[in-house]
């Protein structure tokens, strides 16, 4: 019977070491291609005035490749609440900007957290896929005696196309809800 040495099943520290990197490092590249590039934000002065303004849609593109933005789509967090989808179909230049005008749309409904802030007299002032810190979601995150923000969160779908390769791709990620009060 032949006996197996300790080294012949572990791999030596140099060698695990390298085996973590590679692991981390494909890791890291398939999160980067899986991972939108696109941060957007919705403004809409109906929001704090009574009107009927429409919607803006700002843009970055934070690759360095042009890419096309198809549509977002909020996934209603109450199951009864049909899909909100826009259909975007706008370039945005490598680390650039581009901007979209909507008609107005009620993003607000189906969401018990963004009626019970509105109730409590918070006024929104965008909707975007970014923020500093996402941990904060559902908290006021600043409170002074003269400005307080607060938070909610949605889940969205983006399509968006490589235009050099015309690759289709789609992610689902949060949006925030961005509340202030004075």
């Amino acid at each position: 019977m032949r006996h197996i040495k300790e080294s012949d099943i572990f791999l030596s520290k140099g060698q695990l070491i390298n085996a973590v990197i590679i692991l981390a490092l494909s890791i890291n590249a398939a999160q980067a291609e899986e991972s939108i590039n696109i941060k957007f934000a919705f403004y809409s002065s109906a929001w704090t005035v009574n009107s009927d303004d429409g919607m803006r849609l700002m843009l970055f593109n934070n690759s360095e490749a042009e890419l096309i933005l198809d549509s977002i789509t909020f996934l209603k967090n109450n199951q009864e609440q049909e899909l909100i989808k826009f259909e975007v179909q706008t370039k945005i230049p490598p680390l650039g900007y581009a901007e979209k005008e909507f008609g107005y749309v009620d993003l607000l409904k189906g969401n018990e957290c963004i009626l019970r802030t509105l109730a409590e007299n918070w006024k929104l002032v965008e909707v975007s896929n970014y923020t500093l810190n996402p941990s904060v979601r559902n908290l006021i995150i600043e409170d002074t005696e003269s400005f307080r923000i607060y938070q909610c969160s949605e889940y969205v779908k983006t399509k968006w196309i490589k235009s050099s390769t015309e690759e289709e791709l789609e992610s689902v990620d949060w949006v925030l809800f961005h509340f202030e009060t004075k």
